[in-house]
């Protein structure tokens, strides 16, 4: 979890909050005020998404590279 997941987990909740509180007093500007909220608090969301799984697909890449040259280090040392 990076921080645009958590400003997007916030964004949505608030603007949930505020539509809602549109809805229960008619207010039609809070409403699409709060929708829009949540709009971006998703889009942040996804766009933390995809960084963390471009990060776990480094750090796995990495990880394979790693086990190859232990294992190329271990070929070369038997006799």
């Amino acid at each position: 979890m990076n921080k645009d997941n958590v400003k997007g987990t916030i964004d949505d909740a608030a603007g949930r909050a505020k539509r809602q509180v549109g809805e229960w007093t008619g207010d039609t500007k809070t409403q699409v005020e709060g929708a829009t909220q949540q709009v971006k608090g998703k889009v942040e969301k996804a766009w933390g998404n995809v960084k963390d799984a471009a990060k776990d697909a480094d750090r796995d890449r990495t990880r394979k590279d790693e086990d190859v040259d232990r294992e190329r280090s271990y070929d070369t040392d038997r006799p």
